[in-house]
């Protein structure tokens, strides 16, 4: 089976499911609650309509991005998530066996597969980025905030985090190709984006030089990639942040070490 073919194959087992759409309903409603919510607290003491705001001013002209951003600093779970349940859950179904039978080169399957994980992964950041700057434009229009749709830099920011969300679902095929087992690699995702990397990362910002190593964690480099993040801004400093572009290549190098790691071990072993 060529390249197409097995790329064809991949966007039809993808698309034929439910999976897709479920996770993509909850990103919009989980990115579209959360930039509300930052467009409500920041637009409210960017315009100190806030009550109770003792802290210092804040720019409105930097609420925006903050606030549109927020579609990678939280949604990335799912392009991570879908990239990982189109491994496993061959691997879970038995329906590896079929299209191994049918694609002897198993390189040929996997890239059908990161081809797909790119197009899913745009597909995502494409709703979250609707969802975010939907959601956030119209809560910061309340509080008379610009929302920046006219500026070039929020288009820019935009398509940043299109490339993050590509990335994601690519990282998230090499996770799910080393952790064959569906419900250990859902587990270590969730542990790892939802507790593992949000607290060392706020370590990273309280310990002076450790900032250094938490830069090169993937959601840092995500976080760098996209440029600005709530959880950037919270985490490691900006003198220690990646460029944008080496945010990239960093999180683009863990998709690839996960795809050599697997292509080496659970990739060629008999499947059972």
């Amino acid at each position: 089976m060529s390249l197409v073919a097995a790329t064809r194959s991949e966007y039809t087992k993808q698309f034929s499911t439910a999976g897709w759409w479920v996770l993509a309903i909850v990103l919009v409603a989980y990115v579209g609650f959360t930039a509300a919510a930052l467009a409500f607290v920041f637009g409210g003491l960017a315009s100190g309509e806030l009550t109770g705001a003792n802290g210092p001013a804040m720019s409105s002209a930097g609420v925006p991005p903050l606030v549109y951003s927020s579609a990678t600093a939280v949604g990335y779970v799912f392009p991570l998530l879908i990239g990982t349940l189109m491994v496993t859950t061959e691997f879970r179904h038995k329906t590896l066996t079929p299209t191994f039978l049918s694609t002897p080169r198993r390189g040929v399957v996997l890239v059908g597969k990161f081809v797909v994980g790119i197009v899913v992964g745009l597909l995502y950041g494409i709703l979250g980025s609707i969802a975010a700057v939907a959601a956030g434009a119209g809560v910061l229009s309340v509080f008379g905030i610009d929302a920046e749709l006219g500026s070039s830099d929020t288009w820019v920011l935009i398509g940043r985090m299109l490339l993050a969300f590509a990335l994601w679902a690519l990282v998230g095929i090499g996770v799910g190709t080393v952790v064959r087992n569906q419900v250990a690699a859902i587990v270590i995702v969730l542990a790892v984006t939802l507790f593992i990397e949000p607290i060392v990362r706020t370590v990273g910002g309280l310990v002076e030089g450790f900032g250094d190593v938490v830069k090169w964690f993937p959601s840092a480099a995500s976080d760098a990639l996209v440029g600005q993040t709530i959880f950037g801004t919270m985490g490691t400093g900006s003198n220690s942040a990646l460029e944008w572009w080496a945010g990239g290549l960093v999180l683009l190098g863990y998709a690839v070490v996960f795809l050599l790691i697997g292509l080496v071990t659970t990739w060629r072993r008999d499947i059972d």
